[in-house]
């Protein structure tokens, strides 16, 4: 059966691979084991940082900017725990309210978001790059103008 949030985001990963100043590098896939957020174990996580150790096992220690959508979002999120984690792009991310922002830190985080997305919140978004600039992280919002919940109409 065809994992419809993993062909979501190949255009994302062309775009960032192909990018000029891409040159060095790596794209990978995170594949999660389970669906759903499943409470407070929060699977996708698990995935996400799975994906992390066995990136580092075969690239290296390298400063890693994790994109995710949705609920890869959320997981992409509070996977910037881990200390190779430099950068995080949430596009439309799934952000309930009371979403942990403590752990960024340093990190860069920016946050994409249609308003008029119907399945998560732009609010969500907004409100959680307040409350993670008020802890002193780098975190943006940037609204879009259309695209709605899978970013993807008008894309090439």
């Amino acid at each position: 059966r065809p994992n419809l949030p993993g062909l979501r985001m190949r255009p994302f990963a062309r775009a960032i691979a192909g990018a000029r100043a891409a040159r060095d590098v790596v794209v990978a896939e995170v594949r999660y084991e389970h669906r759903g957020w499943n409470g407070h174990r929060a699977d996708p996580v698990h995935d996400v940082w799975q994906a992390l150790r066995e990136l580092c096992c075969v690239a290296g220690p390298l400063p890693v900017a994790l994109v995710g959508h949705s609920m890869g979002g959320r997981a992409a999120l509070r996977a910037a725990a881990d200390p190779l984690v430099r950068a995080v792009v949430g596009l439309a991310p799934w952000c309930p309210p009371g979403e942990p922002v403590l752990h960024l830190g340093d990190t860069a985080v920016v946050l994409v978001h249609d308003e008029a997305d119907r399945v998560t919140d732009a609010q969500g978004s907004w409100d959680y790059v307040r409350r993670a600039r008020a802890r002193g992280a780098r975190a943006a919002g940037i609204a879009m103008p259309a695209g709605g919940h899978a970013m993807l109409r008008r894309a090439p």
